[in-house]
């Protein structure tokens, strides 16, 4: 299985979508992931098998030197072949290409394993207001 990664690769709103609420476990909505993309991001990684986005992430940014992944997805049955690692591994390189200092994440409990020890992402204090 051939995966490419293309840092701010063009993609389909229906594609990311639907990726996103296998991922997430949500319906399937109708957000315009590339306006929302073009307007408030530093850049995303779409992977593909073939033709076909199988792969995810989005790297929003402050506009100055700290860059944030948010929304890593990969399609179900491709998950724990490295293909998010990959995703992840072109983020940092994009936001290193854009003079990003800081690459931040926030995640849920249980993928501390992904990010921490697959990634190198590195334990550190932050806060969270629920809102």
């Amino acid at each position: 299985m051939t995966i490419t990664y293309e840092w701010r690769g063009d993609f389909e709103n229906t594609a990311v979508n639907s990726l996103h609420a296998e991922g997430f476990d949500h319906p399937v909505l109708d957000i315009d992931w590339l306006a929302q993309v073009h307007r408030h991001s530093l850049g995303w990684v779409c992977a593909r098998r073939g033709g076909e986005l199988v792969g995810f992430v989005n790297v929003a940014w402050d506009g100055g030197v700290h860059a944030f992944v948010l929304d890593t997805v990969v399609r179900g049955e491709l998950r724990r072949s490295g293909i998010g690692v990959g995703l992840v591994a072109a983020a940092v390189r994009g936001a290193r290409a854009a003079r990003c200092e800081w690459l931040h994440v926030d995640f849920d409990e249980d993928l501390r394993a992904f990010y921490f020890d697959a990634c190198g992402f590195e334990p550190t204090n932050a806060g969270l207001i629920a809102l």
